[in-house]
This record gives C-alpha cells, sequence and structure tokens, in this order.
C-alpha cells in the first residue's frame, strides 16, 4: 500500500480513492484517517482477490446496473457490493485480519 496526496481529487469530491497499490487521498491530514485508510485498504484486498482487472470490471457493470435500475448515480455507487462492503466494515481496524475470501458476495 502505498498512499499519495492528490489535490486533484477534490474536482472530483471524493477523499480517497484505492486504485492498486496506490490509495490516493486529497488532504494530507486523511494520511490519519484510520477510517478512511481502512476503506481504502478494504478496496486494496477486493482488488488482489480479483486479480485487480476483474475488480474494475465487476465494479463499473454493476454501477452501470444500478444506475439503469435505479436511475440515480449516487444510489447507484451506495449499491456498489465492494462499497456496500468497504462502508460497513470501515470502523472495524481489525476487519482485514479476519475478513474472509470473497466477503463482498454476502453484499450482492
Amino acid at each position: 500500500m502505498i498512499i499519495v496526496c492528490q489535490k486533484s481529487l477534490k474536482r472530483l469530491k471524493i477523499n480517497g480513492i484505492a486504485l492498486f497499490p496506490f490509495i490516493l487521498i486529497c488532504n494530507p491530514e486523511d494520511k490519519k484517517n484510520k477510517v478512511l485508510i481502512n476503506h481504502e485498504k478494504i478496496h486494496l484486498r477486493q482488488q488482489l482477490e480479483m486479480l485487480i482487472i476483474f475488480f474494475y470490471i465487476f465494479y463499473v457493470v454493476e454501477y452501470y446496473y444500478w444506475v439503469f435500475k435505479l436511475k440515480d448515480s449516487y444510489k447507484a455507487y451506495q449499491r456498489i457490493s465492494f462499497e456496500r462492503e468497504a462502508y460497513s466494515n470501515e470502523h472495524d481496524l481489525d476487519y482485514l485480519k479476519k475478513r474472509k475470501l470473497w466477503s463482498f458476495r454476502k453484499y450482492l
């Protein structure tokens, strides 16, 4: 995991994003935000499990499925299984130690 501060993320209105092997964050002080970093580390684990490229393919397909179904891009983002797993467990800083393989499937 390599944490990089990328101020250009402000235009996207996001605090952080995981692009294996990097976690890109908007604000330098977010390097100390354990919840945000844990959320992004969960995504890194998901990406590894799906051999990285399949994660991105599945993420985009699932996102557009929900956009089509819900007609709302933010609600679609919230319904993505990868995001649901990460948001549900971001406060549990030990989650990755006990997380089972392919755990995002229970959020489908």
